[in-house]
């Protein structure tokens, strides 16, 4: 009965570390609601696009009488804005961003008018959406499983090493192989497909979440090679577990992949997928 529960207590801990990270992710949609005239207006912009189409920006707005537009450019560049018009679909105001090479970025802002009065939707602040290629469901979903599995079992096993009488050892040997499948194996494949890059983080470039996953791993080797003989190695196991949770409550996708569009530009590449080296380090 114990173990059920602290099995339990240990998905609650894991999947409310899971949310928090990728509600605090910089490819989280931006949310919220705005008041233009007698209309109260909510809005949901994204943050990430996959594949090689343009991104449809849609703002859901009955009154006829608004009207809306989009201003763009590419991130990190000294482009000149474009401003597009957005246009009525039924009830729905639409406007496609131009789809860009993988780690492109493109920054924009959407405005509604009414008469006289203009406002944007998010203020003064930039909304930066990432594009990438499309990560096959039989990589993405087993990566996420083993990712996910690999912070339960950590979490677990922490629990289990505060158990004076419990061995987490079997544990450890869990959390090192999911670890491994799941962020060194099938990581670098979702990057691949995403991004079309194996590796960016330490020592070719600073991706968070590669070097995170570096991270984590390293703790979970020590602890697992601190446990050998069968020794239960307890701080060891509650430091490793302690140093993976830390790593993962760090927002997902921080400092990741980034298309150098100077060094595009200066390549004669315009609108072509990058290699490596086009991306910002």
């Amino acid at each position: 009965m114990k173990s059920t529960l602290f099995w339990i207590l240990a998905f609650f801990i894991t999947i409310t570390a899971a949310i928090y990270q990728r509600m605090t992710g910089p490819t989280y949609p931006v949310r919220g609601t705005v008041q233009l005239a007698d209309s109260q207006i909510k809005f949901r912009l994204k943050r990430s696009h996959g594949g090689e189409t343009d991104h449809r920006i849609s703002i859901m707005v009955a009154d006829t009488a608004i009207s809306g537009e989009v201003k763009y450019k590419r991130y990190k560049t000294d482009d000149d804005w474009t401003t597009i018009p957005m246009q009525r679909e039924d009830n729905v105001l639409v406007a496609d961003l131009p789809g860009q090479p993988a780690a492109g970025k493109l920054q924009y802002l959407v405005y509604l008018s009414h008469n006289d009065s203009t406002i944007s939707l998010t203020g003064d602040n930039l909304v930066v959406i990432r594009f990438k290629g499309v990560v096959p469901l039989f990589v993405l979903i087993p990566h996420i499983f083993f990712m996910f599995g690999a912070m339960l079992v950590s979490t677990r096993a922490a629990i289990e090493a505060l158990r004076p009488s419990k061995n987490p050892r079997k544990m450890v040997l869990w959390t090192v192989g999911l670890l491994i499948i799941g962020g060194m194996i099938l990581g670098p494949a979702v990057q691949h497909f995403a991004f079309d890059a194996w590796w960016t983080g330490f020592p070719f470039g600073t991706d968070l979440t590669d070097n995170k996953t570096l991270i984590a791993l390293i703790g979970w080797i020590v602890a697992l090679i601190a446990g050998r003989g069968g020794k239960p190695a307890r701080g060891w196991v509650i430091a490793a577990s302690v140093i993976l949770m830390a790593v993962y409550l760090i927002p997902h996708s921080m400092f990741g992949s980034e298309l150098d569009y100077t060094k595009m530009d200066s390549q004669h590449q315009t609108f072509m997928a990058p290699d490596s080296t086009n991306l910002v380090k």
